[in-house]
């Protein structure tokens, strides 16, 4: 591990080098400047690190050839610089863990009513809101892609676009099955029904990253529709995408134009291909991996909404907490941030410091 972290600490000199001689070949330097922001962080934790261990050493020297005084001293110092190692060599590989690269694009969510009816529905359509005011709160913006709507204001499916830096790396914890109990509105009896819904959360994917040849795309051409077959355009703008090795199917109505519509649609399949093609890598890294949507069925889950008890639980990380209003409103950092840090530490676990 000291090797490594001398060779990364000998890259960031380096590149201080090669600044000083770049010239005017700006776009030279500011590939050489990304690079050094971003080993920046690690460096000066590895010169922490390195200075700790240099002072145990020194300290350790002084036990075994001072006075007893000086034992005594340099035995008080090793005791207190032991838990500062163990503290800084843990965050030095942390910041040796491999980034996803995905971690600060755009983000593109879908969210499905699963199982229980209208009330699904209505479900998916509070979550749409809870994700809309976080990414408020992140000031990050939203863009709705494709809707399939019931006429009571509910979604049967919600695709939505998350622009913002960093979108990713927060909402990536949110792929799943969300579990909610309450009395439905459509309820007259009071009974408290369980419902679902699912989400994915998918980054946004540039074309020049996932070529996807004509010859595999079907492309349907029709009249959209708003909900309950009201506003009916007389123009045949409504664009489906059928991916015929996979069979994934993308509908766009949305925009007035099938252009729109279609690049809309092809930013999304681009996303779940994207998507398969990394589980695909990380089932060869891992034997077992969770899968990113369930089918909706109630015994899956990551998180329920239990509105009479007024109490979210991510079943994830075994944590609860009794403010759903303030949830629902886009405070969901105390849930995400403990997931970050699960993943972290799983991370930590799994992945030698040689692969990092």
């Amino acid at each position: 591990m000291l090797e490594k972290l001398k060779g990364i600490e000998e890259r960031y000199q380096e590149i201080d080098r090669m600044l000083l001689e770049v010239g005017e070949n700006y776009q030279r330097a500011a590939e050489l400047n990304k690079e050094r922001a971003d080993l920046e962080p690690l460096v000066t934790k590895i010169r922490a690190y390195q200075q700790a261990l240099q002072r145990y050493e020194e300290a350790e020297q002084l036990r075994e050839e001072g006075d007893s005084d000086l034992r005594i001293l340099a035995e008080a110092e090793m005791l207190e610089l032991e838990p500062e190692i163990e503290r800084l060599e843990q965050e030095v590989k942390t910041l040796l863990l491999p980034r996803d690269k995905r971690d600060e694009r755009n983000v593109i969510m879908e969210i499905r009513a699963g199982t229980g009816g209208d009330e699904a529905s209505l479900f998916a359509a509070d979550l749409f809101r809870m994700y809309s005011r976080y990414a408020e709160n992140n000031k990050w913006t939203i863009e709705v892609l494709s809707t399939n709507e019931i006429g009571i204001g509910g979604y049967k499916e919600i695709i939505f676009m998350v622009k913002g830096r960093g979108a990713y790396s927060r909402l990536k914890f949110e792929s799943g099955v969300h579990r909610v109990q309450r009395v439905p509105v459509t309820e007259s009896s009071g009974r408290i029904h369980t419902s679902t819904a699912t989400v994915a959360v998918l980054a946004e994917v540039e074309e020049v990253e996932i070529h996807i040849p004509e010859s595999d795309l079907r492309i349907d051409i029709y009249r959209s529709a708003g909900a309950g077959g009201q506003n009916v355009q007389k123009n045949a703008t409504a664009v489906r995408l059928t991916h015929l090795p996979t069979g994934i199917v993308i509908a766009c109505q949305d925009e007035r134009s099938q252009l729109q519509n279609r690049q809309r649609a092809m930013s999304i399949l681009r996303a779940r291909l994207y998507e398969i093609e990394e589980e695909k890598r990380r089932s060869e890294r891992e034997e077992t991996r969770r899968s990113q949507v369930g089918t909706g069925e109630r015994s899956e889950k990551i998180r329920t909404y239990n509105y009479p008890q007024s109490r979210i639980t991510d079943h994830r990380i075994n944590q609860s907490t009794y403010n759903l209003t303030g949830f629902m409103s886009g405070n969901l950092d105390e849930f995400i941030d403990e997931l970050a840090t699960q993943d972290e530490a799983e991370r930590l676990a799994t992945v030698g410091v040689d692969e990092a």
